[in-house]
Formats: structure tokens, sequence, C-alpha cells
């Protein structure tokens, strides 16, 4: 048996559908990270829950979430990190250390998910 074999090369294509999946699987990662830490954040007046945003840099392909944006950056610091601090039932310190330790695996799967669906 002989003949010729005759294929298309996809490689830009899928290097394309490979990063725009990445940014949104990325960007869907940090929005959950947010919304889950925000159900974590001490609240008195909102403020410190209303500071938090989730960012992504599609060059870099890195995201992050923060707090203190029109807030006190010290006060978002200590409300994290002080331990000794009493708040709300399901509020508390460490709120974003907590749901990135909670939800690694669900952002993981995030991230997955979005690129299957750009690349398959």
């Amino acid at each position: 048996m002989s003949g010729d074999i005759k294929f298309t090369w996809h490689g830009p294509r899928i290097a394309t559908a490979f990063k725009e999946g990445s940014v949104e699987g990325l960007t869907m990662a940090t929005e959950h990270l947010l919304k889950v830490s925000r159900d974590q954040v001490p609240l008195e007046e909102g403020n410190l829950e209303r500071s938090g945003r989730a960012d992504v840099d599609a060059a870099s392909m890195r995201g992050s979430v923060s707090y203190g944006s029109g807030v006190s950056a010290d006060y978002a610091v200590i409300q994290h990190e002080r331990l000794d601090l009493h708040h709300d039932s399901g509020r508390n310190a460490k709120y974003l250390e907590n749901a990135v330790n909670s939800e690694q695996q669900t952002m993981a799967a995030l991230i997955a998910g979005a690129l299957r669906r750009r690349v398959s």
C-alpha cells in the first residue's frame, strides 16, 4: 500500500486558542476566588468587602485577588493577619489565604475547562 499523506498544520490557531482559554480560565478562577474570599472577609460597614478586586494580566498570565483599594491597605492587612480580632459568624481573619487553600482544585478545574472548550 502506498500513497500520499496530507495534513493541515493548525499550530498558530491552536496556540491562539490555548492563550485565549488560559486567559478565560484564569479570569474565571480569580473571580471565583474573589467571591469565596468575600464571603469570609470581616464585615463591619462593608468597605473592606467592597474593596476586593480580581485582576488578570494576559501578557504575563498572572491573576491576583486583592483587598484594600479605597480603604487603608494597612486596615486590610490587619484584618487579614490578626487572629485575635473577633468577627461575625462566618467572617474571619485569613479570609484570602483560607479561600486560596480551599479553592485550589476548583480554580484548576475552571482553568482546565476553559482550555478544553477553546482547544477542542
